[in-house]
This record gives C-alpha cells, sequence and structure tokens, in this order.
C-alpha cells in the first residue's frame, strides 16, 4: 500500500495527464464542432474544459493534502465547486440541444470527431479507474468526484460518438443532439450529489481494497 504523499503524488501526476489529454481533446472538438455545427462535439469540447477546471481543483485539493489544518476546508469547498461545473455543463447542453431540434439545425458530419471520440472511449476511463485508486487512499470526496468527472466525460464519449457517428455514416441530422441532450440526465445526477457533498464512496473503498 503506498503512503499518502506517493498517493498524493501520483494523484498530481494523474491529473497533469488529465488536464494535458482534455486541453487538447477539447480545442479539436470544439474546433470540429464549429466547423459541422455539431451540437454533441461542442457539448463534449465544453465538458473538456469543465473537466480541466475540474482537474485543477483537485490539484489545489492534492496540494493541500499534506497540511491537515487546510485539509478539510479544502476538500469542503472543492468537492461543491466540482459539483457546480457539472451543472454549468448540463445547462449549456440543454439549452443548445433543444434549440437545435427546435430550429432543426442540420449539423455536418465530422470524422474527425468521430476519431477523437473513439480515441476519450479508450483513455478516459483508464485515467478515471486510476485517479479513483488515489482519492480511496486518501479518502477524499473531492477527489472521488474529480474521478466521477472524468468517468462521465467517458460515458459522454459514447454517447457523443453515436450522434456524430450516426449523422457522419447515415445523415441521421437529430441524432447529433438528441445525444447531447441525452446526457443532460447523467450531468446533473453527478452535479447534485456533487454540491450535497455525496460521492461514490463504496465504489471508491471498493478500489482502494483491491489496490
Amino acid at each position: 500500500m503506498l503512503s499518502r504523499p506517493a498517493l498524493v503524488r501520483r494523484g498530481l501526476w494523474l491529473n497533469y495527464l488529465t488536464i494535458g489529454y482534455n486541453t487538447i481533446e477539447a480545442v479539436v472538438a470544439l474546433t470540429a464542432g464549429l466547423v459541422a455545427g455539431s451540437v454533441a462535439l461542442i457539448g463534449f469540447g465544453v465538458d473538456s474544459v469543465i473537466e480541466v477546471s475540474a482537474s485543477l481543483v483537485a490539484q489545489w485539493r492534492l496540494r493541500a493534502d499534506l497540511h491537515p489544518a487546510r485539509r478539510e476546508r479544502v476538500e469542503y469547498l472543492a468537492v461543491r465547486m466540482i459539483g457546480s461545473t457539472f451543472l454549468a455543463l448540463a445547462t449549456y447542453v440543454a439549452y443548445d440541444s433543444i434549440s437545435t431540434l427546435v430550429k432543426r439545425e442540420e449539423p455536418d458530419g465530422s470524422v474527425v470527431g468521430v476519431i477523437l471520440l473513439s480515441l476519450s472511449v479508450i483513455v478516459m476511463p483508464l485515467l478515471a479507474r486510476a485517479k479513483r485508486r488515489v482519492a480511496g487512499g486518501l479518502g477524499s470526496s473531492a477527489l472521488t468526484a474529480d474521478a466521477t468527472q472524468t468517468s462521465l466525460c467517458a460515458y459522454l464519449s459514447v454517447i457523443a460518438l453515436a450522434g456524430v457517428a450516426l449523422n457522419t455514416l447515415l445523415g441521421w441530422w437529430w441524432a447529433d443532439p438528441a445525444a447531447a441532450l441525452a446526457m443532460v440526465p447523467i450531468i446533473v445526477k453527478e452535479g447534485v450529489e456533487g454540491l450535497r457533498g455525496e460521492c461514490a464512496c463504496a465504489e471508491c473503498a471498493t478500489d482502494h481494497e483491491h489496490s
């Protein structure tokens, strides 16, 4: 079992990796989404920006871990800040998806988007699992929320991939905004739990036991 300082170092390294990947992911997704007029891709790009924000909050929490006097207060603030990012994303995606469906704004296909989302389906679950193990070792709700945000990114990439691929390959324009809209309940649930200070503690503990 790793020591607490070693877990903090691993968590910081994983967050640097997440920030780097999600920065690239955001730039590519937003650019491809704007070019194609894809709500799903733009929503995924915004999620990547929010994921970077959540990782920065997690960095703050990790750096406070070795200072017990600060740890509890930072934990309290960090988990709620990350929860707020979920709700901000849900609001944007819901508005843009409904607007696109009502106006029947048909997005173009995006091969670049399909490739990016396919890559994220592989990368994000691996990052989420590793981050959840660190969160379990440190017993941190804030870090568990950050790991959940990374897991959510993986779920959203699957949903967005379905919508973008159906539009690109079959011309089903409505699948793109419908896929984006399907993301909203998942995002809202995680945001509300974050604001309440809840986390997947059982899941976190299970990973910790197997580490």
